[in-house]
């Protein structure tokens, strides 16, 4: 541990607490160091390391120094947010402050972990803390509430994530909407022989959850369907979608093409594309060894027209 230090500029009183995490951030940055330097900043009134700033005896230090100093802020210079800023943030209230009064500094993964450099680490987790220093004068303090939801979920995206998303969250009790701008879901797998790199058959593994999507009674399918605009915040979303005209009878259609071969109807131009989506799902040249004597007196009258694509 190093130093009592400063008794702050008056604003604000912030504890700063450097974490060596073992060895992990302390055989690349100077933490000892950076205790000293820190220990006289203006708006600091503790500054210590510790050899685990995690474990219970560095918490009860934190909570200990919030008490006997009468901190008003906290910063820990310690490992990923994700890893233990909820267990800081507890010891913060613990220690009888906000728990949002608190500000983490990951000078593990992001300068440690990534440094080769002795001295350039430490003047990164010098910066980085600098920042840190500075942002959580700011900090107002929050309280936290509980609020109703709707347990429904859009998923944008049929290919297999978007597939593999929608039934799982279904499995596990949740209504979902699946939305794909495409005619159907499948996505670029629909495309594949293989998959790499086990070389398994893609229409195996693709087809039968493509079917328990359109089977799930707790999904929604939305296909040919594009959001326009997303309002609201985590837990109350409102989504405005857009589902383009499709001019056949969705309950009734299965997609099989088979009108399409069927339809008398002169394809013009006789180059013609049939687009679904962003694929060419029939061009009209195909049709052109069919007969169709009551139109093929039209069609010389106008092959500028008959030949254009």
């Amino acid at each position: 541990m190093s130093g009592d230090t400063t008794n702050g500029s008056g604003k604000v009183r912030i504890g700063l607490f450097i974490c060596h995490c073992g060895t992990n951030i302390a055989k690349m940055v100077d933490v000892v160091k950076l205790t000293e330097e820190f220990s006289k900043h203006p708006d600091v009134a503790v500054s210590r390391e510790y050899r685990f700033m995690c474990s219970e005896p560095g918490q009860e230090l934190i909570i200990k120094d919030i008490k006997e100093h009468k901190l008003d802020r906290v910063v820990v210079a310690a490992c990923s947010p994700l890893m233990h800023e909820p267990t800081f943030r507890k010891a913060v209230e613990r220690g009888g402050i906000n728990r949002y009064f608190f500000e983490m500094v990951n000078v593990r993964e992001q300068v440690s972990w990534v440094s080769t450099d002795y001295e350039s680490a430490t003047a990164k987790a010098r910066r980085l803390i600098n920042g840190a220093l500075a942002r959580v004068k700011f900090h107002e303090a929050l309280e936290m509430r509980r609020v109703k939801i709707t347990p429904r979920v859009m998923v944008v995206g049929g290919g297999i994530g978007g597939i593999e998303t929608s039934l799982q969250l279904a499995d596990a009790g949740f209504e979902v909407v699946l939305v794909e701008k495409d005619d159907t879901i499948g996505g670029h797998m629909a495309k594949f022989d293989k998959t790499f790199p086990t070389l398994d058959c893609a229409a195996c593994i693709l087809t039968p959850k493509m079917v328990s999507v359109g089977q799930h009674p707790r999904i929604r399918l939305m296909t040919w369907t594009e959001v326009e605009n997303v309002e609201g915040y985590v837990g109350n979303f409102k989504v405005k979608v857009r589902q383009k005209a499709r001019y056949v009878d969705p309950s009734l259609c299965n997609g099989c093409g088979a009108c399409y071969e069927a339809c008398p109807a002169r394809p013009v131009p006789t180059k013609r594309k049939l687009i679904l989506g962003r694929q060419v799902a029939n061009q009209g040249y195909m049709l052109s060894g069919v007969k169709m004597p009551a139109l093929a007196k039209e069609e010389t009258k106008t092959p500028a027209v008959a030949d254009a694509v």
